[in-house]
């Protein structure tokens, strides 16, 4: 079944949770369908959901006597404990001829290349966060024939990028949206050791969270919450933008709500396929509104959206779906207690050395001062961002040379805007041309970047390009990548066997409050869209800067020189108590992420730390008498274990 605008192709992607409601669907106005098997899928929060071996098989057979296609959702991060799993349930799938795969992990490309499955399409999911050319053109080179455009995208951009490409484009028309940045919210997973890049998000962002900023408390209610994506009525406009596959999402619906909203959007695009001139976007769009769950936004389809991207229809009442359940509650970050720390001890030791290792020390900072000290202290490298965190604002020409100058055996990184659109390529090139012998490396934090400088520069890759197995990290190093910064979502026994596998030297953070959510989403306009309701001192950071509050904790969202929102933990990360227990057979560097530090706090932590290397037998002692500057302290999800999710 194929659809045609204009010598485009069209299809309509419809989801699917359950044998029952696929057996509806194949019935519906859709071209495709998607769903998850029972392991390996972003939607692993609800039992009796997703598809066994047996009913995929069976699904397939039922789709192809309709001619529709079948996609099977392999999209979540891999840990290395489950590669073999993979790796089988690959061999599964290409023999079951599904029509294609949709995945995040880059270990599934590296396995697909090493196994030769070349008989279903690939399809990059939208936790793959693709945001540029670069980007693509790397997917491409490795078998991808379709990529899911990220979340934040506009159809301008969407349309510019399949333009330079070629690649088929996926986009999300209809169903839940995120506020952060897609595979960047790692909130979950530090609270609770549940990854939203694993498909067990508890949703902290559908939290009742009060807004703080300069001394007033302002009554929002759910700040983070987003209303369900709405492009029923510009269906020319996507069709325009050469987006190939129109996706609705809703895998944990009910089988009446999905089936019908599919079928009007199916009925939609028929007739406008028929009938361009005479197309009514509006017919049916009453009926659309009155049975939605959450509200309406186009999100970023064509332009960056305000307050009105935040829904409060339904929100703390349980009713994000059909289960009239609640994800959560608001939760306390866990603490970095006596029980925690020796748990974390018992599982490094099976798999830790004798011998005391060498660690480095990296720094990664927000200004000039921040800087000078590092170097003055004798860091091993500074990373020095981009993407600056005010009031502060990028170095100066004059301060950076003046760093180079004095840096001695200190490395100066500069660590490259995580999202980088085809702007911020340019400007990067520009001043790289002109300024990159003053660095020694570059830190990333997509794969479009490593991309473009890998064969230039030293790269090391951030925690946040989720690289979570070593078959991700071969990916990588293919692209000329040398280091790689271990993801703040491991485990304790997902680290252990990760840096036992890897073959490069890794870094791995040791210190800092850790940014969970990184968003497009500007949290800052709702303090000039209310009055404030009353006074409220920020607890631990400056009243000028944004803090998050529920009953459980303040969480403060920097925002950078782009307007991009960085939000953080209440809590420091701190690994000092266990660092005597980081000895492996390869190098392992520390880093200290020190951007929202004074440069007084910042020396201190620095020489806690340096002393620690220098004698780990202190590592405890130092860490009783070590006062945390935020909320306390945690280890985040190293307090868990995989091995009893």
């Amino acid at each position: 079944m194929s659809r045609f605008f204009n010598g485009k192709k069209i299809e309509l992607l419809a989801p699917a949770g359950t044998m029952e409601t696929f057996k509806s669907m194949v019935k519906a106005n859709c071209d495709a369908i998607y769903f998850g098997g029972k392991n390996l899928n972003m939607r692993m929060i609800r039992k009796g959901f997703n598809f066994s071996n047996e009913e995929i098989h069976e699904a397939v057979n039922i789709a192809h006597e309709v001619d529709k296609k079948v996609y099977v959702t392999v999209n979540n991060l891999l840990n290395d404990y489950e590669i073999d799993e993979a790796t089988e349930y690959l061999h599964f799938l290409q023999s079951s001829h599904v029509d294609g795969i949709i995945v995040q992990d880059l270990g599934i490309l590296q396995i697909c290349k090493e196994h030769h499955f070349n008989k279903f399409e690939i399809h990059s999911s939208v936790m793959m966060n693709v945001h540029n050319v670069e980007f693509v053109k790397v997917l491409k080179a490795f078998g991808v024939s379709r990529v899911v455009l990220s979340r934040e995208m506009d159809l301008k951009t969407a349309k510019n990028l399949q333009k330079q490409t070629g690649i088929e484009t996926e986009y999300f028309v209809h169903g839940d949206m995120c506020t952060v940045n897609g595979a960047n919210c790692y909130y979950s997973s530090v609270i609770w050791g549940n990854s939203s890049n694993r498909g067990r998000c508890f949703k902290p962002c559908r939290w009742p969270y009060r807004v703080k900023k300069d001394g007033f408390v302002f009554p929002t209610e759910y700040p983070l919450a987003a209303k369900d994506m709405y492009m029923y009525e510009h269906i020319p406009e996507l069709i325009e933008a050469c987006v190939t596959s129109f996706k609705i999402e809703g895998r944990m619906r009910d089988t009446d709500f999905i089936v019908n909203l599919v079928n009007t959007y199916g009925e939609a695009i028929d007739r406008y396929i028929e009938d361009p001139l005479a197309f009514d976007r509006k017919k049916h769009a009453l009926e659309l509104f009155e049975n939605r769950k959450r509200d309406f936004t186009t999100a970023y389809a064509f332009s960056k959206p305000g307050l009105d991207f935040i829904n409060t229809r339904y929100e703390g009442t349980g009713k994000f779906y059909s289960t009239g359940k609640v994800f959560s509650t608001p939760t306390e970050e866990p603490e970095l207690t006596e029980p925690v720390i020796n748990t974390i001890q018992t599982e490094l030791s099976k798999h830790s050395g004798q011998s005391v290792s060498k660690h480095n020390l990296s720094v990664k900072v927000n200004n000039y001062i921040q800087a000078k000290l590092c170097i003055e202290l004798g860091i091993d490298r500074v990373y020095l961002p981009c993407e600056v965190l005010l009031p502060d604002g990028f170095l100066t020409l004059e301060q950076l040379q003046h760093l180079a100058s004095i840096k001695n055996t200190t490395e100066l990184y500069l660590d490259l805007p995580q999202m980088m659109d085809e702007l911020q390529f340019d400007r990067i090139d520009h001043y790289l041309m002109k300024h990159g012998s003053l660095f020694d490396g570059l830190l990333v934090s997509n794969l479009g970047a490593v991309k473009r400088y890998g064969n230039q520069y030293k790269i090391v890759t951030d925690y946040n390009v989720n690289i979570y197995n070593h078959k991700a990290m071969e990916f990588y190093q293919n692209l000329g990548v040398s280091e790689h910064t271990l993801s703040i979502e491991a485990k304790v026994d997902e680290l252990a066997r990760f840096v036992t596998l890897s073959e490069k030297p890794l870094e791995l953070i040791v210190h800092g409050p850790l940014r969970v959510m990184y968003l497009d989403h500007n949290l800052y306009e709702n303090t000039k869209a209310f009055e404030p309701i009353e006074p409220g001192d920020n607890q631990y950071v400056d009243n000028s800067i944004l803090v998050l509050m529920t009953d459980k904790g303040e969480n403060p969202v920097y925002i950078d020189q782009n307007l991009k929102n960085h939000l953080f933990t209440s809590k420091e990360f701190c690994l000092l108590p266990i660092l005597d227990h980081l000895n492996f057979e390869k190098p392992v560097g520390f880093r200290i992420e020190g951007q929202t530090y004074t440069a007084e706090e910042l020396k201190n932590i620095i020489e806690v730390y340096q002393t620690a290397i220098a004698d780990p037998s202190r590592c405890k002692d130092l860490f009783s008498h070590m006062k945390s500057v935020r909320a306390g302290f945690t280890a985040g999800s190293l307090a868990y274990k995989f091995n009893i999710e």
